[in-house]
């Protein structure tokens, strides 16, 4: 598998807006020099911004800097061949100049500048401003000319004044991989998303990454700027808390669902994870639906 090269925004256009629908997202793991405007109009799984891991679902909507690793891996029954499940998705790509060399350094853009410096991290946008934002976004794909571009701008704007938002890729996050290393980060989350639930030792990952025990850890721990082992655990839990929400089932059969073998592990790490015990956290987020 080789990394996917994403379209280059035509020299005629001063951004991209894309209508994206099939199977499965795009299963992966890549970074490119634009800022990207990512919305989730059907589909569930994981999602990856730099050294962030989150379940993502319909409605989700992120905002990410260039060169700011990134993945939205569709959950294993959109990889089945099921024709009932599709995923749907309109995303937004521009360069830093896409209005010209200086405009950022206006004094009326030092918002969006302020923005821009934030988006390096990830943003996942919230609240009202979501909803305004996907308004916006969803009619997007259909303007034309001036009216597009006076949509973003409006839209850049509406970030730019909200403080609603989670930043995502912790402070110190640096994306050290080179884009030919992306195949083999993405080998690794492939085996891990198809097989978090059953027992994974270092030893098999490491040999799916062509490497030695010892060298896959520290590989990974530089350029995930984390664990395999705390990796594999975010994983895990992120997929209980969508079980947790989603489905009628006992706190016991979430932990062995999502992999964990012991119920006092599963607790423990659950705390660690969401600083809430899993049955807090289905109260607390019980009246959100992931479908």
């Amino acid at each position: 598998m080789k990394p996917v090269q994403k379209s280059p925004i035509s020299e005629n256009h001063a951004f991209e807006v894309k209508y994206l629908t099939a199977s499965h997202f795009d299963p992966n793991w890549h970074f490119h020099s634009e800022y990207q405007l990512f919305l989730v109009m059907n589909g569930t799984g994981t999602r990856f911004i730099g050294d962030h891991v989150s379940p993502f679902k319909v409605g989700d909507l992120v905002f990410t800097g260039p060169n700011l690793p990134h993945l939205w891996r569709s959950d294993l029954e959109y990889f089945n061949g099921d024709k009932g499940l599709i995923t749907e998705g309109i995303v937004v790509y521009f360069p830093e100049n896409f209005l010209g060399e200086d405009f950022l350094h206006k004094n009326e853009m030092y918002k969006v500048k302020h923005l821009f410096q934030k988006a390096h991290r990830g943003m996942e946008i919230q609240g009202k401003t979501s909803e305004k934002a996907i308004a916006t976004l969803k009619h997007l794909p259909n303007l034309e000319d001036f009216d597009r571009i006076l949509a973003l701008l409006n839209l850049l704007n509406l970030l730019s004044n909200s403080s609603e938002y989670k930043l995502l890729a912790s402070e110190g996050y640096f994306n050290s991989l080179k884009e030919t290393e992306t195949d083999r980060m993405n080998r690794v989350h492939a085996y891990v998303m198809k097989n978090f639930r059953e027992k994974i030792s270092l030893e098999e990952v490491a040999a799916i990454a062509n490497m030695s025990p010892s060298s896959f850890s520290r590989y990974f721990k530089i350029h995930a700027n984390k664990t395999f082992s705390d990796f594999l655990t975010e994983i895990r839990i992120g997929y209980s808390c969508k079980l947790l929400i989603s489905q009628k089932i006992d706190i016991a059969q979430v932990c062995y669902d999502s992999g964990f073998y012991t119920l006092s592990n599963f607790n423990r790490q659950f705390k660690v994870f969401t600083n809430y015990n899993p049955l807090e956290y289905r109260k607390k987020y019980a009246e959100i639906s992931f479908r």
